[in-house]
C-alpha cells in the first residue's frame, strides 16, 4: 500500500470532528470526509468516520425530535422501547425539507463523541449506491477477503463484519428512495451496532425486523422562532417577534423553507416584513424566493425538493393517479380535507376514474411518499398536506412546465362542486366549518376561477357565506356576503345576476341582525334594479318581491305583507304555473301573513289545500310538505284549537325525526312550536319537559347564541315560572 504522504488518510477521529478542528487533507474539503483506501486501525482504536457526512446546518436547533431519536436508539445494546420490544434500527420518516438528514448527522456526531467505534455514512439514493458504499467501507476497514473486484461480494463481507465485530458501530442510510433498494442490505440488529435511516417513505416494508419508524415533522412554532432569531441575528438587529412568527407560519414551519428564506433575507439585506410581502405575491414562484447560493449544502430549492417523490408516487399503482390527486388537494385547505370531497362524483370525473376506492389507494400512495398525511380515522379531516407542497404543485406540474390556467379553472369548479356535494343540511359537528375553510382555500388558490369575468360566480361561494348565518353567526355571514358582493361587483359588474343575488343576501342578513326596516329598504332598492335589469317575470325578480313582502311583515305590517303576497301569487301563477316551488312557497307565506293579519279561520282552509298540493307535487317527506303541515298545526292553535295543534305537531315531530333527523333546524323549530301549544293547552309540565330537552339539543347543535336557542330559553323560563306559580315546579 502506498504511504500516507502520497495518499493522505481520510479516516477522522471523532474527537477532532466534534471539537470543530479543520482537517487538512489534499483530496478533501474542510468538512467532507471520504473513505481512504487503507487498512483501518484494529478493533479498539479511535473512532472512525467513513463516507461523507454533511456539515451541520447554520443555527442548528436541538429539536424535540432529536430527543425522541436518542430515546429510541439509547444505550450501547439493543434499545428497549416503551412497548417492550427491542430495536436495532431507527427510520426517520417525513416529507422532504423537514431536516431528517441534519437530525441523522447530529446523531452521528454525538455517536462519535461517545466514542462509537465506526460510523459509516451512506447516501442510499439507490441500491447500487448502498452496495458501493458498503464495499468501500469493507475496503477501508480492511475486512478479511475484501479485494475490491466484487462490489456486491465486498458489501456482503461488510454486513458480515457488522455481525461479528466487537466494536460498536453506527450505519446511517441517508435518503432511501425505494425500500426495495435496501431490503437485502440492512445490517443485522446486533448489540454492538445501530442503524439509522432517513427516508420520505412510510412503507410498511421499512418497519419490522427490529426497525422502528420515527415520524419527523416540521419545526414546532418555538423551534422555528428560535431558528429565525439565531440565524438572522448574525448580521443585524433582532426582528419583531410577530414578524418572525408570521413568517414561520406562512412557511409552514418547514426547516428547509426557513433556511432558504433566512439566506435570501441575509443576501438581500431584507427585513422579515419585506420578505413576507414577496412571499404573499402569488405572481412570484417559490424559486424566485430562493437565494442564489443555497444554504447548508442543500442541493435543491424548496420548490424542487418534492419533485422526485411526486414522480415516483405517480409511477406507483394506480399509475398516474397520485399526481392528479396532489393537484386537487393542492387547492384545498392544508389543515384538513374531507376524504368524501375527493371521492365525490365531480372529483372522480376530474380524475378520470369512476371508483372511490381508487382515490383511497392514491391517497395511501401519496401518504407513503410523505407528500400528504392520510389518516382515515380523522373524521372529515382525513387528508392534510403542507402548504408549500401545495404551492409548489400549483406552480409547476413538471420541469419548466407552468400550470395551465384552463386546467386550473376546470379543477377549481370540480373541487367546488365536490364541496357542495358533501355539504350537510343541516350542518353537523365541525363539517360545515371544515368545508368553509376548504372553500376559502380553494378561492384563494385559484384566483378568479370561481368568479370569472365572463360567466357566473360558483354557488359554493354563496353557500359558504350564507351558511354562517344559518348556524347563527349573523355578523360573520354579513361580513362574508359583503366580501362576496364586492367580488361580484368587481368581476361581473353591478347588473350581473350574481351581484344582485349577493345584494339579496346582504339585505337578508341585515334584517336578521335586527334591522327589519333596513332590510325592507334594501330589498325595495334591489327590486327596482331587478325590474330594470331582469324584467318583472324573472325568477330573481319574483324572489326579491317575496323577500320584500316577508320583511315588510317582520316590521309589523301584517296586512301589507298579506296583500303583497296575494299580488305576487297572481304573477307566480301566470309566469311559473301552479306547481312551481316558488308558487307553492308564495301560497304558504300568503296564508301565514293572512293568519297573522287576523283571518285564522280562512287561513286553515288555505293551508289544508296547500298541504294537499304539496303532497301531490313533492310527496309526503319533502321539507316543504312537512313545513306546510307545521303551518296547518299552528293555524289550528291560533283558531282556538290548542289540543288539535298539539296532536298535529306531535305527529309532525315524529315524521321530522324520521325524515330529517333530530338535529335538523326544522325538527328543532317544530319541537319548539309543540311546547308552545302544549302550554297553551294547559299542559304546563309537558311544555317544560319538552323545552328542557329542546334547550339541551339547541345548545349542542346550534350553540348558545343562535336565535332558536335564545327563543327556546325564553320560553323555558316563562313556562317554568308559570309552573312555579302553580306550585308544581
Amino acid at each position: 500500500m502506498p504511504d500516507d504522504a502520497e495518499h493522505p488518510q481520510n479516516v477522522i477521529s471523532g474527537e477532532a470532528l466534534l471539537s470543530g478542528q479543520t482537517v487538512q487533507a489534499r483530496d478533501i474539503g474542510e468538512v467532507h470526509f471520504h473513505l481512504c483506501r487503507r487498512r483501518a486501525p484494529a478493533d479498539g482504536d479511535e473512532s472512525l468516520l467513513v463516507g461523507v457526512m454533511p456539515l451541520a446546518a447554520e443555527s442548528f436547533q436541538e429539536r424535540e425530535a432529536a430527543a425522541r431519536l436518542e430515546q429510541s436508539l439509547a444505550g450501547s445494546g439493543t434499545a428497549v422501547l416503551t412497548g417492550g420490544g427491542v430495536l436495532g434500527s431507527g427510520v426517520l420518516s417525513g416529507m422532504g425539507g423537514v431536516g431528517k438528514t441534519q437530525l441523522a448527522a447530529a446523531y452521528a456526531r454525538r455517536a462519535l463523541a461517545r466514542c462509537v467505534g465506526v460510523v459509516v455514512w451512506v447516501t442510499a439514493a439507490s441500491g447500487q449506491a448502498v452496495i458501493d458504499a458498503y464495499a468501500e467501507a469493507a475496503a477501508g476497514l480492511g475486512v478479511e477477503g475484501c479485494e475490491g473486484r466484487d462490489a456486491e461480494g465486498d458489501a456482503g463481507r461488510f454486513l458480515a463484519w457488522t455481525a461479528r465485530t466487537s466494536r460498536e458501530w453506527l450505519v446511517v442510510l441517508d435518503d432511501i428512495q425505494d425500500p426495495g433498494d435496501v431490503k437485502d442490505w440492512w445490517p443485522p440488529a446486533d448489540a454492538a451496532g445501530r442503524v439509522l435511516a432517513t427516508t420520505r417513505r412510510r412503507d410498511a416494508a421499512l418497519s419490522g425486523h427490529g426497525r422502528q419508524i420515527i415520524p419527523i415533522d416540521v419545526y414546532t412554532p418555538a423551534e422555528a422562532h428560535s431558528y429565525l432569531t439565531d440565524r438572522l441575528a448574525l448580521v443585524g438587529p433582532s426582528e419583531p417577534a410577530t414578524e418572525l412568527e408570521g413568517l414561520a407560519a406562512e412557511l409552514g414551519h418547514l426547516p428547509l423553507a426557513l433556511s432558504q428564506a433566512a439566506a435570501y433575507m441575509l443576501d438581500a439585506s431584507m427585513t422579515c416584513a419585506q420578505y413576507r410581502a414577496l412571499l404573499a405575491d402569488q405572481d412570484r414562484t417559490l424559486a424566485d424566493l430562493a437565494p442564489d447560493s443555497l444554504p447548508d449544502q442543500h442541493p435543491q430549492i424548496v420548490a424542487a425538493t418534492w419533485a422526485l417523490s411526486v414522480a415516483r408516487a405517480n409511477a406507483t399503482r394506480p399509475e398516474g393517479l397520485a399526481g392528479q390527486l396532489l393537484e386537487l388537494v393542492s387547492v384545498l385547505d392544508p389543515n384538513g380535507i374531507p376524504q368524501a370531497v375527493l371521492t365525490s362524483p365531480s372529483a372522480l370525473a376530474f380524475l378520470g376514474i369512476t371508483e372511490g376506492d381508487r382515490v383511497r389507494q392514491g391517497l395511501r400512495v401519496l401518504d407513503r411518499f410523505s407528500l400528504i398525511t392520510h389518516n382515515p380515522a380523522a373524521a372529515d379531516r382525513e387528508v392534510r398536506v403542507h402548504q408549500l407542497i401545495q404551492r409548489a404543485t400549483r406552480e409547476h406540474h413538471g420541469p419548466d412546465q407552468p400550470a395551465d390556467p384552463d386546467r386550473t379553472a376546470v379543477m377549481a369548479n370540480a373541487a367546488a362542486d365536490a364541496l357542495l356535494h358533501v355539504w350537510p343540511d343541516p350542518e353537523r359537528d365541525q363539517l360545515g366549518q371544515i368545508l368553509r375553510a376548504n372553500t376559502t382555500a380553494l378561492h384563494h388558490a385559484t384566483g378568479n376561477a370561481l368568479c370569472p369575468s365572463t360567466g357566473d360566480a360558483h354557488k359554493v361561494l354563496f353557500k359558504a357565506a350564507n351558511s354562517l348565518g344559518e348556524i347563527g353567526k349573523v355578523a360573520a355571514a354579513t361580513a362574508a356576503v359583503t366580501e362576496l358582493h364586492s367580488l361580484c361587483l368587481h368581476n361581473l359588474g353591478p347588473d350581473h345576476e350574481n351581484t344582485l343575488r349577493a345584494r339579496s343576501g346582504l339585505a337578508h342578513w341585515r334584517g336578521q341582525a335586527g334591522d327589519e326596516a333596513g332590510a325592507v329598504a334594501a330589498f325595495q332598492d334591489l327590486l327596482t334594479d331587478c325590474l330594470r335589469v331582469l324584467g318583472p317575470d324573472h325568477l330573481a325578480t319574483l324572489t326579491t318581491r317575496y323577500n320584500l313582502a316577508q320583511w315588510r311583515g317582520a316590521t309589523g305590517d301584517d296586512t301589507g305583507a298579506a296583500t303583497a303576497f296575494q299580488d305576487l301569487l297572481t304573477d307566480c301563477l301566470r309566469g311559473l304555473g301552479p306547481d312551481h316551488p316558488q308558487t307553492l312557497l308564495t301560497r304558504s307565506s300568503q296564508a301565514f301573513w293572512r293568519d297573522m293579519a287576523g283571518d285564522a279561520a280562512g287561513t286553515a282552509a288555505m293551508i289544508q289545500g296547500l298541504v294537499t298540493d304539496y303532497l301531490r307535487v313533492l310527496g309526503p317527506d319533502h321539507p316543504k310538505t312537512l313545513g306546510a303541515r307545521n303551518m296547518l298545526g299552528l293555524s289550528r292553535g291560533r283558531a282556538g284549537d290548542a289540543a288539535g295543534a298539539v296532536a298535529a305537531l306531535q305527529d309532525l315531530v315524529t315524521d321530522y325525526l324520521r325524515v330529517l333527523g333530530p338535529d335538523h333546524p326544522l325538527t328543532l323549530t317544530t319541537r319548539l312550536n309543540l311546547a308552545v301549544w302544549q302550554g297553551d293547552a294547559g299542559d304546563t309540565a309537558g311544555a317544560v319537559a319538552t323545552l328542557l330537552d329542546l334547550v339541551t339539543d339547541c345548545l349542542r347543535v346550534l350553540g348558545p347564541d343562535h336565535p332558536s336557542t335564545l327563543i327556546a330559553c325564553r320560553n323555558l323560563v316563562y313556562r317554568w315560572n308559570q309552573l312555579d306559580s302553580q306550585g308544581l315546579a
